[in-house]
């Protein structure tokens, strides 16, 4: 399907580089669905092997504890390019030109500093679990199996610090259509009309034929 928000590209240095950091915000968005989707079969492999063999597999609430910072926080630098994250529109649909894009770079600029500090405190978090000094470089591991937490930790900050940058690239965005008066701003995402969306979602499934 396609989304309820556009993002448009042109020569621009500022188009340049998010073009350039959309594939590994795909990327990301890939092994946060993949992480989903192998939730499924280890879910499978555990309920066939307690129904039929009474031996579920083991360490399965601890996979699904490391799965997720994959599953919940990979994708989302992705989803905020696109503008499909969740927003409150109620006020800023109403609104437009400049005082549109002020209230958005607003918005980015409050969400880049949280983030910032985000990135921090869970760089630090990882830190204080990561020592190479000890078996499988981890000073704490989970309970039922002993699987180092640190690789599941690193997670947040790497993936915190892809948002930082499409962050960075969209107060910029913003910042650029407020001071020039910008309609159609690239590099951050335009909301789409009811009749837009169903030309958009239209052209996707031709696309898929």
């Amino acid at each position: 399907m396609a989304g309820s928000a556009a993002v448009l590209e042109d020569s621009s240095l500022l188009s340049r580089l998010d073009r350039a950091l959309l594939p590994l915000e795909r990327f990301c968005a890939l092994i946060s669905g993949l992480a989903t989707f192998s939730l499924m079969f280890l879910a499978a492999y555990s309920v066939t092997g307690r129904k039929f063999f009474a031996s579920p597999l083991a360490g399965y609430v601890d996979y699904i504890e490391a799965a997720m910072p994959i599953i919940a926080i990979m994708g989302v630098s992705y989803v905020q390019r696109d503008g499909t994250h969740i927003r409150m529109d109620m006020l800023v649909g109403n609104l437009k030109g400049r005082l549109l894009w002020l209230f958005e770079l607003i918005s980015v600029l409050l969400i880049l500093l949280l983030i910032v500090f985000l990135t921090w405190g869970a760089w630090e978090h990882f830190d204080r679990s990561f020592d190479c000094a000890r078996p499988l470089c981890s000073r704490d591991s989970s309970i039922d199996i002993g699987l180092p937490i640190w690789p599941s930790k690193l997670v947040v900050p790497f993936a915190f610090g892809v948002l930082v940058l499409r962050l960075l690239l969209q107060t910029w965005g913003y910042a650029r259509a407020l001071v020039l008066g910008l309609e159609t701003p690239v590099a951050v995402p335009l909301s789409l009309t009811i009749e837009e969306q169903a030309m958009a979602e239209a052209r996707a499934l031709e696309g898929s034929d």
